[in-house]
């Protein structure tokens, strides 16, 4: 693999991938996890989403340690298809500042705009429309929408909401619903809570919960599920933000679930979490790693709890 060129320019990663010493030196952050398994090393090249930046007409990432505006009109880490549109979309007459959502759906690509600018220009609108994608919104709107983008989970498709959260890669997205079915085995009434738009969710035939997405619609930041309404799950997969779920932790602690799999992207609010499991009775028994966000210092952890 040629050495990327933006590497300690672009503040996009931590670590240069196509280094022959990455993976050991990425493995040096799990030091304080007992993870037994060799991690799931994400491919190359196949990240299908990535949050640009841009601002007084600039369009890229940022450069490494200031706001100042790197532009990148193709990345190593992206699908081909991501980077055979960027140069034209970068070449969009940008207005503002604010960041741009592009994320490579099953049937085209998807922008979303967030601006500090309330609204898009006529000259953005008539620009956006010349390009092959199946939707670009602004700041929430609908600047045009050819299809509705979606999603396949297996044989499950989905619509994708504007700015929706979904695993980087299918590759990650596939290993970590590996874990979970592995680990998920002989449950009979499963909860997924921050289930997104339903990575685990259809694979398990679970009652689903999040925010958003075609699910039950419910803030477990705000309002968790009670002990007593979980009581009559005997599995509970979760797979919160970075800040973790103490909330929801905090009831399951108090919970009769027997099983518990448990989805980070933090390995810090994890470990917070998994403290409150254990000394509520739960046994971590086993753990798993997945580099899902090739290039940077965050891992993806699944853990798995049993009392």
């Amino acid at each position: 693999m040629n050495k990327c060129p933006w590497f300690s320019v672009c503040g996009g990663c931590r670590y240069d991938f196509s280094a022959p010493n990455y993976r050991d030196d990425k493995k040096k952050l799990l030091e304080k996890w007992e993870i037994h398994s060799e991690p799931f090393w994400t491919p190359i090249g196949m990240r299908r989403r990535a949050d640009f930046c841009f601002a007084d007409g600039v369009f890229g990432f940022f450069e490494r340690g200031t706001k100042n505006i790197v532009p990148i009109k193709k990345c190593m880490n992206l699908a081909p298809q991501i980077n055979d549109m960027l140069p034209k979309i970068s070449a969009l007459p940008w207005n503002g500042a604010g960041s741009a959502l592009v994320t490579l759906c099953d049937n085209g690509i998807d922008l979303a705009i967030t601006s500090n600018v309330p609204y898009f220009s006529r000259d953005f609108k008539e620009a956006a429309e010349k390009l092959d994608l199946v939707r670009v919104s602004w700041n929430g709107t609908i600047v045009f929408q050819r299809r509705i983008p979606q999603i396949k989970f297996g044989e499950f498709t989905v619509d994708y909401p504007v700015g929706a959260f979904l695993q980087p890669t299918v590759a990650s997205e596939t290993a970590m619903r590996d874990f979970v079915l592995k680990h998920a085995q002989g449950a009979r009434k499963t909860a997924d809570l921050f289930c997104g738009i339903g990575n685990f969710t259809f694979a398990l035939n679970a009652d689903g919960f999040d925010i958003v997405g075609p699910f039950n619609q419910r803030d477990l930041f705000k309002k968790p599920l009670t002990a007593k309404m979980l009581n009559k799950y005997d599995l509970v997969v979760m797979d919160p933000p970075r800040a973790g779920a103490l909330a929801q932790v905090t009831e399951l602690a108090s919970s009769t679930v027997p099983r518990i799999i448990y989805i980070s992207c933090n390995p810090a609010t994890l470990r917070r979490d998994a403290a409150i499991l254990v000394r509520a009775g739960y046994k971590m028994t086993d753990i798993a790693a997945f580099d899902q966000f090739v290039g940077t210092e965050h891992w993806e952890l699944g853990a798995v709890f049993q009392k």
